[in-house]
């Protein structure tokens, strides 16, 4: 996906703007709160997915305006497009010139990856901020992966309930083969998705933090799932069918306890991501410089794998990534990514002084300038 133009009314604190970025490196350089981040929210959402802020609707609007509108042309899917997005407050969606019914309807249009300082957290939160980065990109690589992953929830609610309900009625007992069945069915497909998309995700990441670190040091991404002993590593080569019986026994040695504790201790909604640097884990041991380089690493790989998937390099947005970073690895972003095209935010200006070929803009008030 490559923007062409991109104008805003009356969205966030943007009055009016309109932009015509470089199909490169675009430099957004400005202070904090002068809407170098909304800008980047508009764009994300011509992806089709929701905002990276999780906004409600009604705050995209303006103080005092009554209506927020966003407009693009694009080269996305091998050919040129519009799309124009309104929110009065609902939300309504046109492509080149139709009436969207649903965001679901537009999703798919247009890949992006999007790092923003929230990401920080994947390291200072638990597992399921590691899991969530998989599911999302799982999301926009395998839509029905989506419907799988709300099917598992919704048994796993069911076995719980069954679970915590049995203590007062023992007739319920008997339940617990119906959704143990169903459970590892699910997950079983969830586990093998997930296992393929880290290894090559791990292989897209490990060469990009290579990459940035000068080689310094070894990266490795590895998903550990609780169905297994700890001591076991999880394979690709393992098929959908066997991770389900491997998650079905797995559900019977642990029956006793998540009865005892009425919730179920093993499965995908218990799994992670381990990110290791020289074999040590990033969560644990890994500086802030060192966890944002992993997070980046693993979200420009996802962009990568995202790229080969739909034909053509996705849309990649970078908010505010280049502090707690040293030139080696600044030079890499500015420089080394690839074929997408790049919105980078930053506040200091000497941040970008190494961009070989780009354009740089400044915003100040909800207004932009090229320089």
């Amino acid at each position: 996906m490559i923007f062409k133009s991109l104008e805003l009314k009356d969205f966030r604190n943007i009055e009016n703007l309109h932009i015509e970025p470089g199909e490169k490196v675009n430099i957004i350089c400005g202070e904090n709160a002068q809407g170098k981040t909304n800008l980047m929210e508009a764009l994300w959402l011509f992806t089709g997915a929701k905002s990276f802020r999780q906004t409600k609707d009604s705050e995209f609007i303006r103080f005092g305006a009554e209506k927020a509108f966003l407009k693009a042309d694009f080269y996305a899917e091998h050919r040129e497009q519009n799309a124009e997005i309104s929110f009065s407050p609902s939300k309504s969606i046109k492509k080149n010139g139709i009436d969207i019914r649903s965001s679901a309807e537009y999703a798919g249009t247009c890949g992006g990856v999007v790092f923003s300082p929230n990401h920080m957290n994947l390291f200072r939160d638990g597992p399921k901020e590691r899991r969530r980065l998989a599911d999302t990109s799982l999301c926009q690589l395998y839509p029905k992966y989506l419907s799988v992953l709300a099917d598992y929830k919704k048994v796993l609610e069911q076995r719980n309930t069954v679970l915590k309900d049995a203590r007062y009625h023992s007739g319920l007992i008997d339940m617990i083969d119906i959704y143990d069945e169903q459970l590892a069915r699910l997950g079983g497909s969830i586990i093998r998705t997930r296992v393929n998309y880290c290894e090559s995700l791990n292989k897209k990441a490990a060469e990009i933090y290579k990459g940035m670190s000068a080689g310094r040091e070894e990266f490795f991404a590895e998903y550990k799932t609780t169905v297994l002993d700890e001591n076991e590593h999880a394979k690709s080569s393992v098929s959908t069918a066997e991770w389900a019986q491997i998650f079905y026994d797995a559900l019977q040695k642990t029956r006793n306890y998540d009865f005892e504790h009425g919730s179920t201790s093993v499965g995908p909604h218990r799994d992670d991501i381990e990110v290791t640097l020289d074999s040590m884990p990033v969560r644990s041991f890994g500086s802030q410089g060192q966890q944002r380089s992993c997070i980046l690493s693993l979200k420009l790989g996802e962009a990568k794998l995202l790229g080969e998937a739909m034909g053509e390099p996705p849309l990649i947005l970078l908010d505010d990534v280049m502090s707690e970073l040293d030139s080696i690895r600044r030079d890499y972003i500015l420089n080394s990514i690839g074929e997408s095209q790049i919105f980078l935010t930053c506040c200091d200006k000497e941040l970008f002084s190494g961009l070989a070929e780009g354009k740089v803009f400044t915003m100040k008030k909800g207004k932009i300038k090229e320089i």
